[in-house]
């Protein structure tokens, strides 16, 4: 089987459109010779966790399972389709995905990179605890004609089941029968599958056990959120169906998982380890999910690859040498000033390498050559990359926060400065600016309520703190990044500076049939990640906006230097 598939592989393997590496293209060739020798591509295929580990490990071989997705999920393409014509009859307006990481990437990269076919619903994805965010939501929404998707591999994700057990209430208040506006997508056993029975879900889709979370994209996790909103899942498949067989090529040249996974990990093993994300307009949502797929997979035992998403594209000058650049595209974006930037950076010589693809529908090949990228990786790094051994630290030190009874408007801890403070705020940043060294990167984490202006003011922020420290940023909404690169934070290399972002909301919600609220969950999730970040040694910087965030962030931007 494994032969046919490397024959097959041979025919029509697209490499990246354009590899320009300079001296480092000998460590990548040398990494041929090696997995050549090695029959890495016969072994993966395999399942052989051996590339991993001599020695039996949790999480390992009971992991693999996304390989063969591509295959496996045809017979499961009927039952999607019957049920996304099913929801579009019923004349559903919005399918609202209450999940986070795995659950919740994939998802959001259809809608936003392919959107939704006319006469489908809309998806919004629901990832912030923020009691801001979750009323935003529910405003954006008619009850009686949203679908909600329940979506936790676990069956025990707290974020998860908040927001369900909100929206469960709110629809129970219109609705005879609330349980018809519900599905879930979990593993076979999980307390949420119990809840779903229990509850009389419309439906339940189960995903495989042996498939891990950032890994999940071409499963129900992915594919049931894609189809309800119009999407050619068959099509989707087909074409990682095609990658998969490119992925099994022994030849390495001929295989483009192993071509690009030999990039990423030996280039971070020689300093490049900041893989920059440069794409075009067409492709801008497609970084969140391999943010996650990167970070979580190969951020821990000190190493890692640090994804840099959604920072603006800058002048050579401004990026250290620790950069290593992926332009994304499809074949109808343009050139313009992007394209000038990338050739600059060539010419500098910083490695770039680019991929196109040819429309939306790539998406199925591209998630399945950057999942076997990654654990190609690694293999490189020498780390296991379907666990997650260090973010359970941080859930931990959050539910002893809540625990204790930490009040939504308290700090439930010290070096909590407030922006207000311009004196303390400007010295405390002095001293965070101090501690920067070569080859570092700043971490800006904003348990905030996710809002364009809010980007806005944080993407000048972070901007400003790139160009005056001459360091990678990178920036999430909390506690979504604490599902994506909150494992790298922690447990990789302990090169981060984190600006950790808090405000206190003007309206706070209650969690039904619990005995806490969304503002007491998410400044206990800060709180949680803080205490994990100090106790990791990392260096971390707590800031408090108060009520006022747009203000806050002007002050906190002047505290910074930015006289803008």
């Amino acid at each position: 089987m494994r032969k046919e598939r490397a024959d097959r592989g041979r025919g029509g393997a697209q490499e990246p459109s354009r590899v320009r590496l300079g001296p480092f293209q000998s460590l990548v060739e040398e990494r041929k010779k090696i997995w050549e020798r090695e029959r890495f591509a016969s072994r993966l295929w395999s399942k052989d966790p051996t590339l991993w580990s001599s020695k039996p490990v949790g999480e390992l071989a009971d992991r693999l399972g996304w390989l063969d997705l591509p295959e496996k999920m045809e017979a499961e393409v009927e039952a999607l389709l019957a049920f996304a014509v099913e929801v579009k009859a019923r004349k559903t307006r919005h399918v609202v995905l209450l999940g986070m990481g795995g659950s919740s990437l994939a998802p959001e990269v259809f809608q936003r990179l392919v959107g939704r076919r006319r006469g489908y619903p809309e998806l919004i994805v629901l990832d912030s605890t923020h009691p801001a965010a979750v009323r935003a939501v529910e405003a954006r929404i008619d009850l009686k004609r949203a679908l909600f998707l329940v979506s936790s591999k676990s069956g025990t994700t707290t974020e998860t089941l908040s927001f369900f057990r909100y929206f469960w209430q709110r629809v129970g208040e219109i609705e005879r029968k609330p349980g018809d506006h519900f599905v879930a997508i979990t593993d076979p056993g999980t307390p949420l599958e119990r809840l779903s029975h229990e509850r009389n879900f419309r439906a339940l889709f189960e995903a495989p056990p042996d498939v891990g979370g950032r890994y999940s994209a071409l499963s129900a996790f992915g594919l049931l959120p894609a189809a309800l909103i119009g999407l050619n899942v068959r099509e989707l498949l087909k074409r990682a169906r095609k990658m998969a067989e490119k992925c099994g090529a022994s030849s390495f040249d001929a295989n483009p998982g192993l071509l690009l996974g030999a990039m990423l990990g030996e280039l971070a093993l020689a300093g490049r380890d900041k893989v920059t994300f440069l794409t075009a307009p067409s492709m801008a949502a497609f970084p969140i999910w391999a943010e996650q797929l990167i970070a979580e997979s190969t951020g821990k035992e000190g190493k890692g690859i640090v994804p840099v998403v959604d920072e603006s594209a800058g002048k050579p000058e401004v990026y250290g040498s620790d950069r290593f650049f992926v332009h994304l595209r499809t074949r109808r974006s343009g050139g313009g000033r992007l394209e000038m930037r990338l050739k600059a950076l060539e010419k500098a010589g910083h490695p770039v390498v680019r991929i196109e693809l040819r429309d939306g529908m790539d998406l199925g090949a591209e998630f399945f050559r950057w999942e076997v990228a990654v654990a190609a990786a690694g293999a490189i790094l020498k780390v296991h990359p379907f666990n997650q051994p260090d973010v359970e630290l941080a859930k931990e030190l959050a539910r002893s926060a809540m625990e204790k009874g930490l009040e939504a408007k308290g700090t439930g801890t010290q070096e909590l400065i407030s922006v207000n403070r311009q004196n303390d705020l400007r010295r405390a940043l002095e001293d965070w600016f101090g501690g920067a060294r070569p080859g570092d990167y700043v971490g800006l984490q904003a348990f905030l309520a996710p809002a364009p202006e809010t980007d806005a003011a944080l993407q000048k922020i972070r901007l400003a703190l790139r160009d005056r420290l001459r360091l990678a940023t990178t920036f999430g909404y909390g506690p979504r990044f604490l599902h994506s690169t909150g494992q790298l934070h922690k447990g990789g290399p302990p090169t981060g500076m984190f600006l950790q972002l808090v405000d206190d909301p003007t309206e706070d919600l209650p969690v039904p049939e619990t005995d806490y609220t969304f503002a007491t969950l998410i400044r206990a999730q800060a709180t949680g990640d803080w205490q994990a970040l100090r106790q990791q040694g990392r260096r971390v910087l707590r800031i408090n906006l108060g009520h006022d965030v747009a203000g806050g962030l002007k002050r906190l931007a002047k505290a910074a230097g930015d006289p803008s």
